[in-house]
């Protein structure tokens, strides 16, 4: 990383590498367009800097949004209202109604509820809204459990139980078309055998779904495949080959169905790095902190899941010591990283937390009256 290019730039912001976002958008083209009737979307929640939805744009990749502000977000960007796809467990009156201005692709519908709201207001506006159900599959996934989707405890989706009913009930609509079936069993996985399982779940209900004379256009598999934040040099593209090649193997598809994918972290988590100085180091009685200027207002994934990202000193090369990297915020949980080894620590050095484009910048608040970060990007760096 070149540090050169930092210079005069207010600390902390945000980084991104975009030969590695178009290296890892290249190689999600090449993966999924093995196989005929694979889409893949972006998850714009993962990420929603302007600068590097035009990149993804420029992928050809579609949207997942799971709000009318992104919805907002994503049409700026340019990306076609016939790509986007809209999920999320509580969508108010206005969000649909902007999704059926807009003549999105498909809403992910969660309740039954919310398929009467989506028919009410199509209706009203003498439109046709496509619909997806997203089923709750009871498939756990190994991942930290504030971010596990599709077991029956969550509350997420539709109970597998009243999939047929509810099926029944959309296509007895007058303003709604039923299209598919949508699944989103968590996110930051990284054992390929919890896809299997949803795969072979999936198989199970279609099974069950023609038996009751229903077919479907549409598979939506949701997204959830992780990132390796502990060596994130090595490993900065994700395992997409073997990804795709798992549902291709155990998803049995019918003639003529789409597969559609809705990948968040895995596009952009490696691209993004968080700069931040180090205001002081501190040596207490039993460990030394560098306090940086970052806080958990702009990475709070360690406050929030325990997360780990990989911390590096970008100017120094003295000897490693040993710190707790933490932040300014008044509350205890402004930690990011204890008892790591960083090159010889001092006041004013930068400190990069790497693997932080996914669920970064975009979860950034104003607590303590905190500036939010700036986003940049390695094309306007240069």
């Amino acid at each position: 990383m070149n540090i050169d290019k930092f210079k005069g730039i207010r600390t902390p912001f945000y980084y991104y590498d975009t030969d590695i976002l178009r290296q890892t958008l290249n190689t999600i083209n090449e993966e999924s367009q093995k196989y005929q009737g694979y889409h893949v979307h972006y998850a714009v929640k993962a990420n929603a800097n302007i600068k590097v939805l035009n990149i993804i744009k420029e992928a050809g990749l579609g949207i997942d949004c799971v709000s009318g502000g992104e919805i907002e977000q994503v049409l700026r960007a340019g990306f076609p209202a016939d790509k986007i796809v809209f999920a999320g467990v509580g969508k108010s009156d206005w969000e649909i109604e902007l999704g059926i201005d807009k003549d999105i692709f498909c809403f992910n519908v969660e309740s039954i509820p919310e398929l009467e709201v989506i028919n009410e207001i199509a209706i009203q506006k003498g439109k046709t809204a496509n619909v997806c159900f997203r089923i709750n599959p009871n498939v756990g996934a190994h991942t930290h459990s504030n971010i596990t989707t599709g077991l029956a405890e969550n509350k997420f989706g539709i109970a597998m139980e009243d999939m047929e009913k509810v099926i029944r009930l959309a296509q007895s609509m007058s303003n709604v078309c039923f299209k598919g079936i949508h699944f989103h069993i968590g996110s930051q996985i990284l054992e390929m055998d919890d896809f299997i399982a949803l795969a072979e779940r999936i198989n199970e209900l279609q099974d069950r779904l023609e038996k009751a004379n229903i077919k479907l256009e549409i598979i939506n598999v949701g997204g959830g495949l992780g990132i390796d934040y502990a060596n994130p040099q090595a490993n900065p593209i994700p395992n997409f080959k073997d990804y795709f090649a798992l549902y291709n193997k155990h998803l049995k598809l019918r003639e003529g169905q789409t597969v559609h994918f809705e990948l968040g972290r895995a596009v952009v988590g490696q691209c993004g790095s968080l700069i931040t100085k180090v205001n002081y180091v501190k040596k207490g009685a039993v460990k030394q902190f560098v306090i940086v200027d970052a806080g958990m207002t702009d990475l709070i994934r360690p406050a929030l899941y325990d997360a780990h990202h990989k911390i590096v000193n970008l100017t120094s090369d003295a000897p490693e010591e040993t710190y707790d990297v933490v932040g300014p915020i008044c509350e205890s949980s402004d930690v990011f990283d204890k008892d790591i080894k960083l090159n010889g620590t001092k006041r004013g050095d930068l400190i990069a937390m790497l693997s932080a484009g996914a669920y970064g910048e975009i979860m950034a608040s104003g607590y303590n009256c905190r500036v939010l970060p700036v986003g940049y990007t390695s094309d306007e760096l240069k």
